[in-house]
């Protein structure tokens, strides 16, 4: 136990502020909306398929430098695309709704170009790579070659 009440009082309260300073950096003042309107008739940059989605925008945009948001190190929500099971898994537990992009985090984040939460940060998505996560999601988010279906895609485990 301390002996100067009044120093452990002073380090708990600083201790206090580190903790909702660290919970509150990177939060914007306005969250994303639960939904957004989404053209699925738009040109995607390719294919749509979850193996596409992976390969040409997830692993080299948002998982594969161990500094990225999403990599083995980055965890930036407590994903990680640091290989197509990992990236698949972490979008089908709760980020994509299948056949609704609209009302599918991801697609909230990346298709909002400009907004405090636009994902990736900094440079947005192109509108083509945009639309082929959108024709992703809209399709039911099936999963790619190297991707199980298992609990978290609504398959038998």
């Amino acid at each position: 136990m301390c002996q100067r009440i009044g120093w452990c009082a002073g380090v708990a309260g600083w201790v206090a502020v580190a903790v909702a300073v660290a919970t509150l950096a990177g939060c914007t003042a306005d969250p994303p909306p639960a939904c957004i309107a989404v053209d699925t008739s738009c040109a995607p940059l390719y294919a749509p398929t979850f193996d596409n989605v992976y390969t040409m925008t997830l692993r080299d945009t948002c998982g594969s430098q161990s500094a990225s948001c999403h990599s083995a190190v980055g965890l930036r929500g407590g994903m990680s695309f640091q290989d197509q099971q990992h990236a698949f898994d972490a979008l089908r537990a709760g980020r994509v709704v299948p056949g609704d992009p609209g009302c599918s985090k991801m697609i909230v984040r990346t298709d909002s170009p400009g907004a405090p939460y636009q994902m990736p940060p900094g440079d947005p998505l192109s509108a083509p790579a945009r639309c082929a996560l959108i024709q992703w999601v809209a399709a039911g988010a099936p999963a790619g070659s190297a991707s199980s279906a298992g609990p978290a895609a609504g398959g038998a485990p």
